[in-house]
């Protein structure tokens, strides 16, 4: 029997780096077996924040790739300096960080390009689509969002196109997201943003949710939503490190950590370890791997933490798995507050491939606590909750320093890329 076409409308897309591009990377990787086959189109000229060469070797020479052209103000906002790019990574200053350009630049953000600074690619896409949809026959198209402009060119395609099938897939929420209530926005661009979402919730025949509270949210707005959470491939996780006691006690974080997700707790805590305990003091090492926030680096320079830290930068993905194996702790953060509690990091799954000990912030009772006692892959702290946090990394630490080292890693199977990909597919069916 002939596959089933799906046409995959993504902004991100190998040679950009970071975990925006992982998702459908991956699905595109295994639907071939579950009868699916995909052709994916993307910006020709993207402004991507992040580059990882290494993921192109991903994407099979046989997969149909379409481009056209974008038009991104990014291009020519430099008045914004390093905000700028910042922003580009879904990153900006908050709160007394801010300067008057960054101020600036999040208002002409939230206000001006509705959803999202991408806004501008949507006419000439669904034009093109349209055209090429007329010449191709497929069976269903996917818009992957954030930036969430790309479901508005699912909005124009659905119009011409009653009959083909369209899943929104949404990687964070639009107006729930945490930073949403940070873009300074006027009474009518908040009223704009949320009628297109409603919009793209009732018109989309499915949409796809990463988190199980999200999915819930969006059933409440009228979307008939699913849960497919972000997963780890099992080839990357192939990648064994000797199981021999290291020189150090290493936490690790990997990823991009902007100012919402802070963990000054952790930080605060390490500190008092490193005054009261010589071994821990000697022991110790904080890695960083990713982008880590100038304010963030610079706070934990001024502290006793400065001695302790080793910032790799950002790697390209199959050495920042390296990177994770070598650990001892994996780092994970989250918003704090409880509108967040849906968020489930995408970097929790290839931390679980690990085996290795998860200490996560975030909201008290997340979607991320769920994965963590149903995986017990690691333990869940909210932001204020110090003595706790202390007696979990005094327990992890004297386990290693006793060469006690073991995976209690449970139920992680269902989390792999082919399963959620074989579930997607019975989604799509």
């Amino acid at each position: 029997m002939e596959n089933k076409k799906i046409l995959i409308i993504t902004y991100y897309w190998p040679p950009a780096g970071g975990p925006g591009v992982q998702r459908w990377l991956k699905f595109v990787k295994y639907l071939p077996d579950f009868g699916w086959k995909p052709t994916v189109f993307i910006p020709k000229n993207p402004s991507y924040p992040i580059i990882d060469e290494t993921l192109a070797q991903e994407v099979s020479k046989d997969l149909d790739v379409i481009k056209t052209k974008i038009w991104e103000p990014y291009q020519i906002a430099e008045f914004f300096g390093k905000d700028n790019k910042k922003f580009k990574a879904g990153q900006f200053d908050v709160g007394k960080n801010q300067t008057w350009k960054s101020r600036l630049s999040v208002w002409v953000r939230g206000n001006f390009f509705i959803p999202d600074a991408r806004v501008f690619w949507v006419k000439p896409s669904a034009k093109f689509l349209k055209e090429y949809l007329k010449e191709n026959h497929f069976d269903a198209f996917v818009t992957t969002g954030p930036p969430h402009s790309m479901h508005l060119i699912g909005l124009e395609l659905k119009k011409e196109f009653p009959d083909l099938k369209w899943i929104a897939d949404f990687r964070d929420p639009w107006t729930e997201i945490s930073y949403y209530k940070h873009l300074k926005l006027t009474k009518s661009s908040d009223q704009k943003h949320r009628d297109l979402e409603q919009k793209v919730f009732e018109t989309a025949d499915i949409t796809l949710a990463t988190s199980y509270s999200d999915a819930e949210n969006f059933r409440k707005k009228g979307a008939n939503a699913f849960c497919i959470t972000n997963g780890f491939d099992q080839v990357d996780s192939e990648i064994q490190i000797s199981g021999s006691k290291k020189q150090k006690f290493t936490l690790s974080y990997i990823g991009v950590l902007e100012q919402l997700r802070n963990p000054a707790v952790l930080w605060q805590v390490l500190s008092e370890l490193i005054h009261e305990n010589a071994d821990f003091k000697n022991d110790f090492e904080l890695k960083f791997v990713g982008r880590i926030d100038d304010k963030i680096l610079a706070e934990i320079e001024s502290s006793v933490l400065k001695n302790s830290v080793k910032n790799l930068g950002y790697l390209a993905h199959s050495e920042a798995n390296i990177e994770m194996q070598s650990s001892d702790l994996l780092l994970m953060t989250n918003f704090p507050n409880e509108s967040s509690k849906g968020i489930i990091p995408g970097k929790i799954f290839e931390y679980l491939a690990t085996g290795k000990p998860i200490v996560s912030f975030g909201p008290k009772d997340s979607d991320v606590k769920k994965i963590l006692e149903e995986t017990n892959a690691g333990k869940h702290f909210s932001y204020e909750d110090s003595e706790y946090l202390k007696l979990f990394i005094l327990e992890k630490y004297k386990n290693w320093k006793l060469g006690l080292i073991t995976s209690d890693t449970q139920n992680i199977e269902k989390f792999s890329r082919r399963n959620l990909t074989e579930r997607l597919s019975e989604i799509i069916s």
